[in-house]
């Protein structure tokens, strides 16, 4: 899987053998935006122009875009640290709960040794 970010919001890139594709999707937000294109530049340009044309659609409906992070978890953190926390769950397979919880147990097990 390969990420990339646009305006806040992160694509993640898969490709498709049978379709010849590269196919994508934000994945930090819960509203469904999609994109793909034959060659890496299609499929990136193809990226931004979703993300702008979902900002477009928000502001003529007058309703606020979905935000990708917040930066509220638990603890408090940065949207960005928040966001590589993210990225880094699903890579793993793991909700961000799952991955934090296994991240500190890791160090906390190093620390006590």
């Amino acid at each position: 899987m390969q990420t990339a970010t646009y305006k806040g919001y992160t694509g993640k890139f898969e490709l498709d053998l049978e379709e010849n594709l590269i196919s994508g999707l934000v994945i930090d937000i819960k509203d469904v935006i999609t994109f793909h294109g034959q060659t890496i530049e299609e499929a990136i340009n193809c990226f931004h122009e979703s993300v702008d044309d979902y900002l477009d659609f928000c502001q003529e409906r007058g309703e606020e875009p979905e935000k990708p992070f917040s930066g509220k978890l638990p603890y408090r953190t940065t949207p960005e640290i928040h966001r590589k926390i993210y990225i880094a769950a699903t890579k793993a397979g793991k909700s961000i709960n799952a991955w934090m919880d296994e991240v500190l147990s890791i160090q906390l097990e190093k620390m006590s040794n």
